[in-house]
């Protein structure tokens, strides 16, 4: 178990260490998540060995949000107090995702020539 968290940990610093070596604008742990899935395919022992670990991560994953939910409670007053500028915050930025996911949807297709979306 310690050999694939420290296989899945180098991973993850490797691509820490990628993104801001080379200033690419894309979040070390996901360059990290391309260097073991290459690491995977080269080596499936590898993906072999690291799947219990990874699997028992995914089965807890939830308490990963227990500080986030701590600290939502512990601002309980404020969220109250600014209820409805958060809720508005949160309408707008739903509506706008979903109208620029759109729009590029509808770009792609016509820069493709796909008319049937």
């Amino acid at each position: 178990m310690v050999h694939a968290l420290t296989a899945l940990l180098l991973a993850q610093l490797a691509g820490e260490a990628l993104a801001r070596a080379a200033g690419l604008p894309l979040p070390g742990p996901v360059l990290g998540l391309a260097i073991l899935i290459a690491a995977f395919a080269a080596f499936p022992r590898l993906a072999a060995a690291v799947q219990p670990a990874a699997q028992t991560i995914l089965a807890h994953l939830s308490l990963l949000f227990v500080p986030a939910a701590t600290g939502v409670v512990g601002h309980l007053d404020r969220l109250g107090a600014e209820a409805l500028p958060i809720l508005a915050a949160i309408l707008v930025s739903t509506v706008l995702a979903i109208a620029v996911g759109a729009l590029v949807f509808a770009a792609v297709a016509r820069a493709t020539g796909n008319r049937d979306a």
